[in-house]
Protein backbone atom coordinates (compact mmCIF):
# COMPACT_ATOMS: atom_id res chain seq x y z
CA UNK A 1 0.00 0.00 0.00
CA UNK A 2 1.26 3.41 -0.82
CA UNK A 3 2.43 5.60 2.18
CA UNK A 4 0.11 8.32 1.74
CA UNK A 5 0.92 9.78 4.97
CA UNK A 6 4.91 9.35 4.94
CA UNK A 7 4.29 11.49 1.39
CA UNK A 8 2.54 14.03 2.55
CA UNK A 9 4.39 14.55 5.25
CA UNK A 10 7.61 14.91 3.51
CA UNK A 11 6.75 16.20 -0.03
CA UNK A 12 7.81 19.84 1.16
CA UNK A 13 10.93 18.60 1.98
CA UNK A 14 11.69 17.50 -1.25
CA UNK A 15 10.99 20.79 -2.30
CA UNK A 16 13.58 22.15 -0.26
CA UNK A 17 15.86 19.48 -1.37
CA UNK A 18 14.75 20.81 -5.38
CA UNK A 19 15.68 24.48 -4.64
CA UNK A 20 18.67 24.19 -2.51
CA UNK A 21 20.04 21.91 -5.48
CA UNK A 22 19.12 25.08 -7.52
CA UNK A 23 22.08 27.81 -7.33
CA UNK A 24 20.57 31.08 -6.79
CA UNK A 25 17.14 29.99 -8.36
CA UNK A 26 15.06 33.35 -9.29
CA UNK A 27 12.34 34.66 -6.92
CA UNK A 28 9.70 33.15 -9.75
CA UNK A 29 10.79 29.90 -9.92
CA UNK A 30 11.57 29.57 -5.97
CA UNK A 31 7.88 30.60 -5.45
CA UNK A 32 6.89 28.11 -8.02
CA UNK A 33 8.41 25.45 -6.68
CA UNK A 34 7.22 25.80 -3.42
CA UNK A 35 3.52 26.88 -4.67
CA UNK A 36 3.58 23.26 -6.34
CA UNK A 37 5.30 20.98 -3.58
CA UNK A 38 2.53 22.83 -0.91
CA UNK A 39 -0.04 21.69 -3.55
CA UNK A 40 1.36 18.01 -4.09
CA UNK A 41 0.81 18.29 0.32
CA UNK A 42 -2.62 19.09 -0.14
CA UNK A 43 -3.40 16.81 -2.95
CA UNK A 44 -2.07 14.22 -0.35
CA UNK A 45 -4.17 15.49 2.34
CA UNK A 46 -7.63 15.40 0.22
CA UNK A 47 -5.98 11.69 -0.43
CA UNK A 48 -6.00 11.01 2.65
CA UNK A 49 -9.39 12.25 3.04
CA UNK A 50 -10.65 10.27 0.43
CA UNK A 51 -9.04 7.21 1.90
CA UNK A 52 -11.27 7.67 5.17
CA UNK A 53 -10.57 6.75 8.50
CA UNK A 54 -11.88 3.56 10.13
CA UNK A 55 -12.93 4.66 13.92
CA UNK A 56 -9.71 4.88 15.20
CA UNK A 57 -6.57 5.16 14.15
CA UNK A 58 -6.18 4.40 10.45
CA UNK A 59 -3.63 4.99 7.54
CA UNK A 60 -0.90 3.87 10.25
CA UNK A 61 2.98 3.75 8.94
CA UNK A 62 5.77 2.20 11.30
CA UNK A 63 9.47 2.04 11.16
CA UNK A 64 12.01 1.21 13.53
CA UNK A 65 13.66 4.01 15.04
CA UNK A 66 15.67 3.52 18.27
CA UNK A 67 14.73 -0.34 19.26
CA UNK A 68 16.16 0.05 22.33
CA UNK A 69 13.56 2.60 23.93
CA UNK A 70 10.69 1.21 21.87
CA UNK A 71 10.90 4.50 19.72
CA UNK A 72 9.51 4.45 16.03
CA UNK A 73 8.40 6.25 13.13
CA UNK A 74 4.63 5.89 13.64
CA UNK A 75 2.42 8.04 11.60
CA UNK A 76 -1.20 7.94 11.24
CA UNK A 77 -4.54 9.45 11.49
CA UNK A 78 -7.85 9.65 12.78
CA UNK A 79 -11.26 11.90 12.78
CA UNK A 80 -9.56 14.71 15.25
CA UNK A 81 -6.12 14.80 13.33
CA UNK A 82 -7.27 14.65 9.56
CA UNK A 83 -9.15 17.81 9.86
CA UNK A 84 -6.46 19.34 10.99
CA UNK A 85 -4.13 18.18 8.45
CA UNK A 86 -6.23 19.29 5.62
CA UNK A 87 -6.82 22.81 7.41
CA UNK A 88 -2.44 23.00 7.05
CA UNK A 89 -1.95 22.19 3.79
CA UNK A 90 -4.86 24.98 2.87
CA UNK A 91 -2.94 27.42 5.04
CA UNK A 92 0.23 26.58 3.84
CA UNK A 93 -0.43 26.78 -0.16
CA UNK A 94 -2.75 29.99 0.95
CA UNK A 95 0.06 31.31 2.34
CA UNK A 96 2.86 30.64 -0.65
CA UNK A 97 0.27 32.14 -3.10
CA UNK A 98 -0.12 35.47 -1.57
CA UNK A 99 3.74 35.60 -0.90
CA UNK A 100 5.14 35.81 -4.65
CA UNK A 101 5.57 38.95 -4.22
CA UNK A 102 8.48 38.35 -1.68
CA UNK A 103 11.73 38.88 -3.51
CA UNK A 104 14.44 39.78 -0.77
CA UNK A 105 16.02 36.15 -0.48
CA UNK A 106 12.88 33.88 -2.11
CA UNK A 107 14.23 30.51 -2.04
CA UNK A 108 15.37 30.92 1.90
CA UNK A 109 12.00 32.42 2.69
CA UNK A 110 10.35 29.59 0.35
CA UNK A 111 12.46 26.81 2.36
CA UNK A 112 11.55 27.77 5.52
CA UNK A 113 7.86 27.60 4.30
CA UNK A 114 8.00 24.26 3.58
CA UNK A 115 10.59 22.75 6.18
CA UNK A 116 7.52 24.45 8.71
CA UNK A 117 5.04 22.99 6.91
CA UNK A 118 6.46 19.21 7.41
CA UNK A 119 7.34 20.11 11.27
CA UNK A 120 3.32 21.19 11.77
CA UNK A 121 2.08 18.28 9.54
CA UNK A 122 3.83 16.05 11.47
CA UNK A 123 2.82 16.76 14.69
CA UNK A 124 -0.87 16.02 13.51
CA UNK A 125 0.37 13.04 11.77
CA UNK A 126 2.72 11.76 15.40
CA UNK A 127 1.78 8.32 16.54
CA UNK A 128 4.65 8.08 18.91
CA UNK A 129 4.82 10.53 21.86
CA UNK A 130 8.52 11.47 21.14
CA UNK A 131 8.10 12.28 17.50
CA UNK A 132 5.39 14.00 18.20
CA UNK A 133 7.22 16.38 20.59
CA UNK A 134 10.18 16.46 18.11
CA UNK A 135 8.13 17.70 15.56
CA UNK A 136 6.54 20.01 17.88
CA UNK A 137 10.19 21.56 18.73
CA UNK A 138 11.10 21.76 14.87
CA UNK A 139 7.86 24.07 14.27
CA UNK A 140 10.31 26.72 16.97
CA UNK A 141 12.87 26.68 14.58
CA UNK A 142 10.87 27.38 11.53
CA UNK A 143 8.69 30.46 12.37
CA UNK A 144 11.84 31.83 14.14
CA UNK A 145 13.75 32.45 10.88
CA UNK A 146 10.54 33.18 9.67
CA UNK A 147 10.03 36.23 11.77
CA UNK A 148 13.49 37.15 12.34
CA UNK A 149 14.29 37.43 9.06
CA UNK A 150 11.25 38.92 7.15
CA UNK A 151 9.25 40.54 10.12
CA UNK A 152 8.53 43.97 10.85
CA UNK A 153 10.60 46.14 12.61
CA UNK A 154 10.70 44.56 15.81
CA UNK A 155 11.13 41.19 14.22
CA UNK A 156 14.56 40.32 15.72
CA UNK A 157 12.99 40.21 19.68
CA UNK A 158 10.33 39.05 18.93
CA UNK A 159 11.27 36.35 16.79
CA UNK A 160 13.47 35.60 20.33
CA UNK A 161 10.84 36.10 22.82
CA UNK A 162 8.56 33.88 20.36
CA UNK A 163 11.13 30.89 20.40
CA UNK A 164 12.49 31.41 24.04
CA UNK A 165 8.56 31.67 26.10
CA UNK A 166 7.39 28.40 23.58
CA UNK A 167 10.64 26.74 24.13
CA UNK A 168 10.60 26.65 27.60
CA UNK A 169 6.95 26.16 27.59
CA UNK A 170 7.00 23.06 25.61
CA UNK A 171 9.80 21.00 28.59
CA UNK A 172 6.67 20.25 30.29
CA UNK A 173 5.54 18.40 27.83
CA UNK A 174 8.96 16.21 27.13
CA UNK A 175 8.60 15.15 31.15
CA UNK A 176 4.71 14.47 30.37
CA UNK A 177 5.60 12.05 27.51
CA UNK A 178 8.66 10.69 30.01
CA UNK A 179 6.37 9.91 32.68
CA UNK A 180 3.81 8.43 30.82
CA UNK A 181 6.97 5.85 29.67
CA UNK A 182 8.35 5.14 32.46
CA UNK A 183 4.74 4.64 34.50
CA UNK A 184 4.04 2.22 31.53
CA UNK A 185 4.32 -1.91 31.88
CA UNK A 186 5.49 -2.75 29.32
CA UNK A 187 7.34 0.76 28.44
CA UNK A 188 6.64 2.16 25.51
CA UNK A 189 6.14 5.93 23.52
CA UNK A 190 3.78 4.36 21.42
CA UNK A 191 0.72 6.50 21.67
CA UNK A 192 -2.20 4.08 21.07
CA UNK A 193 -0.96 2.04 23.43
CA UNK A 194 -0.99 4.18 26.41
CA UNK A 195 -4.18 5.43 25.12
CA UNK A 196 -5.79 2.50 25.42
CA UNK A 197 -4.10 1.62 28.91
CA UNK A 198 -3.33 5.15 30.43
CA UNK A 199 -0.61 4.06 33.12
CA UNK A 200 -0.75 6.93 35.73
CA UNK A 201 -3.07 7.49 38.10
CA UNK A 202 -3.64 9.48 41.48
CA UNK A 203 -0.58 12.29 41.88
CA UNK A 204 1.58 10.98 39.17
CA UNK A 205 -1.21 11.36 36.76
CA UNK A 206 -2.43 14.71 38.27
CA UNK A 207 1.50 16.31 37.55
CA UNK A 208 1.00 15.04 34.24
CA UNK A 209 -1.77 16.52 33.53
CA UNK A 210 -0.08 19.88 35.25
CA UNK A 211 2.86 19.53 32.60
CA UNK A 212 0.91 18.62 29.76
CA UNK A 213 -1.69 21.50 30.43
CA UNK A 214 1.28 24.03 30.47
CA UNK A 215 2.55 22.96 27.18
CA UNK A 216 -0.68 23.42 25.64
CA UNK A 217 -1.63 26.62 27.17
CA UNK A 218 1.66 28.19 26.16
CA UNK A 219 0.81 26.84 22.56
CA UNK A 220 -2.62 27.95 21.89
CA UNK A 221 -1.94 30.73 23.63
CA UNK A 222 -4.18 30.43 26.77
CA UNK A 223 -4.32 33.23 29.24
CA UNK A 224 -2.45 33.71 31.49
CA UNK A 225 0.81 32.06 29.67
CA UNK A 226 -0.25 34.49 26.23
CA UNK A 227 1.95 37.05 26.57
CA UNK A 228 4.14 36.13 23.77
CA UNK A 229 1.73 36.40 21.18
CA UNK A 230 0.85 39.70 20.51
CA UNK A 231 4.70 40.29 19.62
CA UNK A 232 5.22 37.44 17.33
CA UNK A 233 2.10 37.40 14.95
CA UNK A 234 2.54 41.17 15.16
CA UNK A 235 6.03 41.77 13.77
CA UNK A 236 5.92 38.50 11.42
CA UNK A 237 5.50 38.73 7.80
CA UNK A 238 1.67 38.39 7.07
CA UNK A 239 1.89 35.11 5.56
CA UNK A 240 3.67 34.04 9.25
CA UNK A 241 0.83 35.48 11.16
CA UNK A 242 -1.59 33.04 8.97
CA UNK A 243 0.53 29.97 9.69
CA UNK A 244 1.43 31.21 13.17
CA UNK A 245 -2.49 31.45 14.17
CA UNK A 246 -4.32 29.00 11.53
CA UNK A 247 -1.60 26.12 12.45
CA UNK A 248 0.51 26.36 14.78
CA UNK A 249 -1.75 27.82 18.02
CA UNK A 250 -4.09 24.63 16.75
CA UNK A 251 -1.07 22.55 18.12
CA UNK A 252 -2.23 23.43 21.79
CA UNK A 253 -5.98 22.42 21.52
CA UNK A 254 -5.09 19.60 19.37
CA UNK A 255 -2.69 18.50 22.23
CA UNK A 256 -4.97 18.88 24.65
CA UNK A 257 -7.02 16.25 22.80
CA UNK A 258 -5.05 14.22 21.86
CA UNK A 259 -2.83 13.59 24.97
CA UNK A 260 -3.79 15.15 27.88
CA UNK A 261 -7.25 13.75 27.49
CA UNK A 262 -6.90 10.35 26.73
CA UNK A 263 -3.63 9.62 28.55
CA UNK A 264 -4.69 11.16 31.90
CA UNK A 265 -8.58 11.00 31.80
CA UNK A 266 -8.91 10.42 35.77
CA UNK A 267 -6.87 13.71 36.93
CA UNK A 268 -8.81 15.31 33.38
CA UNK A 269 -11.65 14.85 35.28
CA UNK A 270 -11.20 15.73 38.53
CA UNK A 271 -9.67 18.97 37.14
CA UNK A 272 -12.25 19.42 34.16
CA UNK A 273 -14.23 22.57 36.33
CA UNK A 274 -10.99 24.60 37.03
CA UNK A 275 -9.80 24.18 33.27
CA UNK A 276 -13.34 25.41 31.98
CA UNK A 277 -13.11 28.01 34.07
CA UNK A 278 -9.68 29.25 32.90
CA UNK A 279 -11.14 28.71 29.50
CA UNK A 280 -14.05 31.53 30.39
CA UNK A 281 -11.54 33.53 31.89
CA UNK A 282 -9.09 32.96 28.60
CA UNK A 283 -12.33 34.01 26.13
CA UNK A 284 -13.91 37.18 28.10
CA UNK A 285 -9.99 38.52 28.63
CA UNK A 286 -9.26 37.91 25.20
CA UNK A 287 -12.31 39.95 23.78
CA UNK A 288 -12.21 42.56 25.96
CA UNK A 289 -8.02 43.43 25.65
CA UNK A 290 -8.59 43.31 22.04
CA UNK A 291 -11.11 45.78 21.57
CA UNK A 292 -8.76 48.14 23.43
CA UNK A 293 -6.08 47.89 20.93
CA UNK A 294 -5.10 50.54 18.59
CA UNK A 295 -3.27 48.43 16.07
CA UNK A 296 -6.04 45.96 13.83
CA UNK A 297 -3.03 43.63 13.71
CA UNK A 298 -2.63 43.01 17.56
CA UNK A 299 -6.69 43.19 17.89
CA UNK A 300 -6.86 40.25 15.47
CA UNK A 301 -4.00 38.74 17.64
CA UNK A 302 -5.81 39.12 21.04
CA UNK A 303 -8.94 37.59 18.97
CA UNK A 304 -7.01 34.23 19.02
CA UNK A 305 -7.02 33.77 22.80
CA UNK A 306 -10.57 34.61 22.79
CA UNK A 307 -11.85 32.15 20.48
CA UNK A 308 -9.36 29.27 22.02
CA UNK A 309 -10.65 29.64 25.19
CA UNK A 310 -13.90 28.47 23.55
CA UNK A 311 -11.75 25.19 22.35
CA UNK A 312 -10.48 24.36 26.28
CA UNK A 313 -14.00 24.38 27.21
CA UNK A 314 -15.25 22.18 24.52
CA UNK A 315 -12.38 19.52 25.97
CA UNK A 316 -13.16 20.03 29.75
CA UNK A 317 -16.76 19.47 28.47
CA UNK A 318 -15.48 16.27 26.86
CA UNK A 319 -12.79 15.10 29.93
CA UNK A 320 -16.28 14.95 32.82
CA UNK A 321 -16.38 10.96 33.10
CA UNK A 322 -19.87 11.77 35.06
CA UNK A 323 -21.27 13.62 32.94
CA UNK A 324 -23.60 12.86 29.70
CA UNK A 325 -21.87 11.07 26.65
CA UNK A 326 -23.80 12.94 24.67
CA UNK A 327 -22.62 16.34 25.85
CA UNK A 328 -18.85 15.60 26.04
CA UNK A 329 -19.13 13.92 22.76
CA UNK A 330 -20.94 17.51 21.24
CA UNK A 331 -18.08 19.41 23.04
CA UNK A 332 -15.40 17.39 21.49
CA UNK A 333 -16.43 18.05 18.26
CA UNK A 334 -17.15 21.35 18.69
CA UNK A 335 -14.11 21.87 20.20
CA UNK A 336 -12.07 20.50 17.10
CA UNK A 337 -14.90 21.75 14.84
CA UNK A 338 -14.04 26.05 16.18
CA UNK A 339 -9.69 25.01 15.73
CA UNK A 340 -10.75 24.40 12.11
CA UNK A 341 -13.00 27.09 11.43
CA UNK A 342 -10.58 29.60 13.65
CA UNK A 343 -7.78 28.58 11.29
CA UNK A 344 -9.81 29.59 7.91
CA UNK A 345 -11.11 32.83 9.43
CA UNK A 346 -8.45 34.28 11.47
CA UNK A 347 -6.01 33.02 8.39
CA UNK A 348 -8.06 35.63 6.24
CA UNK A 349 -8.39 38.40 8.89
CA UNK A 350 -4.54 38.50 8.86
CA UNK A 351 -4.34 38.51 5.27
CA UNK A 352 -6.89 41.29 4.85
CA UNK A 353 -4.85 42.83 7.60
CA UNK A 354 -1.39 42.59 5.76
CA UNK A 355 -2.92 43.50 2.43
CA UNK A 356 -4.12 47.00 3.97
CA UNK A 357 -0.63 47.37 5.77
CA UNK A 358 0.94 46.62 2.09
CA UNK A 359 -1.43 50.19 0.78
CA UNK A 360 -1.40 52.33 3.47
CA UNK A 361 1.96 51.82 5.39
CA UNK A 362 -0.16 51.50 8.85
CA UNK A 363 -2.46 49.21 10.96
CA UNK A 364 -3.21 52.23 13.09
CA UNK A 365 -7.10 51.89 13.69
CA UNK A 366 -7.27 55.88 14.53
CA UNK A 367 -5.83 56.62 11.25
CA UNK A 368 -8.13 54.11 8.97
CA UNK A 369 -11.70 55.28 8.06
CA UNK A 370 -13.80 55.41 5.06
CA UNK A 371 -12.33 52.21 3.51
CA UNK A 372 -15.34 50.86 1.92
CA UNK A 373 -15.13 53.85 -0.38
CA UNK A 374 -11.17 53.52 -0.92
CA UNK A 375 -11.29 49.73 -1.22
CA UNK A 376 -14.67 48.59 -2.00
CA UNK A 377 -13.49 44.94 -2.16
CA UNK A 378 -11.20 44.57 0.60
CA UNK A 379 -14.26 46.24 2.99
CA UNK A 380 -16.60 43.00 1.94
CA UNK A 381 -14.15 40.47 2.73
CA UNK A 382 -13.45 41.91 6.00
CA UNK A 383 -16.79 42.31 7.21
CA UNK A 384 -17.11 38.13 6.15
CA UNK A 385 -14.20 37.49 8.07
CA UNK A 386 -14.65 39.61 11.06
CA UNK A 387 -18.69 38.47 10.93
CA UNK A 388 -17.30 35.07 10.46
CA UNK A 389 -15.23 35.46 13.64
CA UNK A 390 -17.45 36.70 15.66
CA UNK A 391 -19.86 33.77 14.87
CA UNK A 392 -22.46 34.31 12.54
CA UNK A 393 -25.14 31.60 11.71
CA UNK A 394 -24.50 30.21 8.01
CA UNK A 395 -20.73 30.91 8.58
CA UNK A 396 -17.88 28.06 10.16
CA UNK A 397 -17.50 29.27 13.56
CA UNK A 398 -21.46 28.75 14.68
CA UNK A 399 -20.92 25.40 14.19
CA UNK A 400 -18.17 25.13 16.45
CA UNK A 401 -18.90 27.83 19.24
CA UNK A 402 -22.96 26.58 19.38
CA UNK A 403 -22.43 22.80 19.55
CA UNK A 404 -19.24 23.99 22.52
CA UNK A 405 -22.17 25.80 24.54
CA UNK A 406 -25.06 23.26 23.80
CA UNK A 407 -22.38 20.47 25.49
CA UNK A 408 -21.42 22.87 28.56
CA UNK A 409 -24.74 23.79 29.33
CA UNK A 410 -25.31 20.08 30.46
CA UNK A 411 -22.28 20.14 32.37
CA UNK A 412 -21.06 23.69 33.12
CA UNK A 413 -24.00 25.89 32.85
CA UNK A 414 -22.23 28.77 34.36
CA UNK A 415 -19.25 28.18 31.61
CA UNK A 416 -22.01 28.08 29.48
CA UNK A 417 -23.15 31.52 30.60
CA UNK A 418 -19.50 32.90 30.59
CA UNK A 419 -18.87 31.95 27.24
CA UNK A 420 -22.03 33.23 25.96
CA UNK A 421 -20.79 36.85 27.31
CA UNK A 422 -17.43 36.38 25.77
CA UNK A 423 -19.41 36.14 22.57
CA UNK A 424 -21.15 39.00 23.13
CA UNK A 425 -18.49 41.67 23.73
CA UNK A 426 -16.10 39.92 20.85
CA UNK A 427 -19.37 40.66 18.29
CA UNK A 428 -19.58 44.44 19.94
CA UNK A 429 -15.59 44.67 19.01
CA UNK A 430 -16.06 43.20 15.87
CA UNK A 431 -18.70 45.49 15.17
CA UNK A 432 -16.82 48.45 16.31
CA UNK A 433 -13.60 47.88 14.58
CA UNK A 434 -15.26 47.86 11.27
CA UNK A 435 -17.50 51.03 12.20
CA UNK A 436 -14.13 52.58 12.77
CA UNK A 437 -12.70 51.54 9.61
CA UNK A 438 -14.59 51.16 7.00
CA UNK A 439 -17.42 54.21 8.02
CA UNK A 440 -16.75 57.47 7.76
CA UNK A 441 -15.23 60.04 5.82
CA UNK A 442 -12.54 58.65 3.27
CA UNK A 443 -9.58 61.19 3.99
CA UNK A 444 -7.45 62.07 0.87
CA UNK A 445 -4.39 59.62 1.69
CA UNK A 446 -6.92 56.72 1.07
CA UNK A 447 -8.89 57.59 -1.85
CA UNK A 448 -6.51 56.10 -4.37
CA UNK A 449 -5.28 53.12 -3.31
CA UNK A 450 -4.58 50.50 -5.50
CA UNK A 451 -7.59 47.55 -5.69
CA UNK A 452 -7.01 44.05 -5.03
CA UNK A 453 -5.33 41.50 -7.38
CA UNK A 454 -6.91 38.77 -9.01
CA UNK A 455 -4.23 36.70 -6.53
CA UNK A 456 -5.27 38.19 -3.47
CA UNK A 457 -9.14 37.98 -4.22
CA UNK A 458 -8.55 34.57 -5.30
CA UNK A 459 -6.95 33.34 -2.32
CA UNK A 460 -9.77 35.72 0.04
CA UNK A 461 -12.71 34.08 -1.94
CA UNK A 462 -10.93 30.40 -1.64
CA UNK A 463 -10.99 30.94 2.21
CA UNK A 464 -14.53 32.37 2.25
CA UNK A 465 -15.75 29.34 0.23
CA UNK A 466 -15.11 27.17 2.65
CA UNK A 467 -15.89 29.21 5.38
CA UNK A 468 -19.32 29.20 4.13
CA UNK A 469 -19.29 25.28 3.31
CA UNK A 470 -18.48 24.49 6.73
CA UNK A 471 -21.12 26.66 7.98
CA UNK A 472 -23.90 25.77 5.84
CA UNK A 473 -22.51 22.14 5.35
CA UNK A 474 -21.15 20.79 8.99
CA UNK A 475 -22.03 17.26 8.53
CA UNK A 476 -19.72 15.59 6.55
CA UNK A 477 -16.64 17.22 9.06
CA UNK A 478 -18.89 16.27 11.93
CA UNK A 479 -18.94 13.06 11.01
CA UNK A 480 -15.19 12.36 10.34
CA UNK A 481 -14.85 13.97 13.83
CA UNK A 482 -17.70 12.21 15.22
CA UNK A 483 -15.79 8.56 13.95
CA UNK A 484 -12.60 9.18 16.21
CA UNK A 485 -14.83 9.78 19.67
CA UNK A 486 -16.43 5.93 18.71
CA UNK A 487 -12.83 4.72 18.12
CA UNK A 488 -10.14 3.93 20.05
CA UNK A 489 -8.44 7.23 19.45
CA UNK A 490 -10.15 9.34 22.16
CA UNK A 491 -10.13 6.95 24.97
CA UNK A 492 -12.60 8.22 27.54
CA UNK A 493 -15.09 9.00 25.72
CA UNK A 494 -14.62 5.58 23.87
CA UNK A 495 -14.76 3.44 26.93
CA UNK A 496 -17.78 5.01 28.50
CA UNK A 497 -19.26 2.72 25.81
CA UNK A 498 -23.04 5.00 25.22
CA UNK A 499 -22.51 7.18 22.25
CA UNK A 500 -24.99 6.99 19.86
CA UNK A 501 -25.04 8.96 16.73
CA UNK A 502 -28.52 8.77 16.74
CA UNK A 503 -28.62 11.24 20.08
CA UNK A 504 -25.68 13.34 19.64
CA UNK A 505 -24.81 14.62 15.93
CA UNK A 506 -28.40 14.53 14.35
CA UNK A 507 -29.85 16.19 16.73
CA UNK A 508 -27.45 18.80 16.70
CA UNK A 509 -26.99 19.28 13.14
CA UNK A 510 -31.04 19.41 12.64
CA UNK A 511 -30.81 22.07 15.28
CA UNK A 512 -27.48 24.06 13.73
CA UNK A 513 -29.93 23.59 10.11
CA UNK A 514 -32.82 25.10 11.65
CA UNK A 515 -30.48 28.68 13.17
CA UNK A 516 -28.24 28.87 10.19
CA UNK A 517 -31.20 28.25 6.71
CA UNK A 518 -32.13 32.08 6.80
CA UNK A 519 -28.65 32.89 7.81
CA UNK A 520 -27.61 33.89 4.13
CA UNK A 521 -30.62 36.41 3.55
CA UNK A 522 -29.72 37.83 7.13
CA UNK A 523 -26.00 38.62 6.13
CA UNK A 524 -27.03 39.87 2.36
CA UNK A 525 -29.41 42.27 3.99
CA UNK A 526 -27.13 43.49 6.65
CA UNK A 527 -24.23 43.97 4.36
CA UNK A 528 -27.00 46.18 1.98
CA UNK A 529 -27.98 48.75 4.84
CA UNK A 530 -24.54 49.32 5.13
CA UNK A 531 -23.71 50.02 2.33
CA UNK A 532 -26.34 52.15 2.49
CA UNK A 533 -25.07 53.69 5.27
CA UNK A 534 -21.98 54.64 3.60
CA UNK A 535 -23.64 56.27 0.80
CA UNK A 536 -25.70 58.25 3.26
CA UNK A 537 -22.73 59.88 5.26
CA UNK A 538 -21.23 60.43 2.06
Amino acid sequence: MLPVVSATLFVPMAGVAVLLALPQSKPRTAHAIGIATSGLALLGAVWMWARGTSGGFSQAEELSWIPSLGVAYRVGIDGVSLPLVLLTAILFLASLVYSVKITDRARTYVCFFLFLETACLGVFVALDMLLFYVFFELTLVGMYFIIAGWGHEGRQRAALMFFLYTLLGSLPLLLGILALYLGGNPRTFDMRAVIAAPPLAGLAATLTLVAFAVSFAVKSPLFPLHTWLPAAPVEAPTAGSVLLAGALLKMGGYGFLRLALPTVPGAFSAWAAPIAALAVISAIYGAVVAMGQRDLKRLVAFSSVNHMGYVLLGVSVAAVASANPADRAVGAVGATYQMVAHGLVTGALFLLVGMLSDRTGTREIARLSGLWNALPRWGGFLIFAMFASLGLPALAQFVGEVQIVLGALGVFAWAAVGMVIAIIITTAMFLWTLQRILLGKTPPEWSKLTPLSTRETTVLATLALLIVMLGVIPGPLTAVIDGALHGASVGPLHASGTLSTARTLPRSLQALVALTRDATPRLTGLLSNLRAQVGSRD
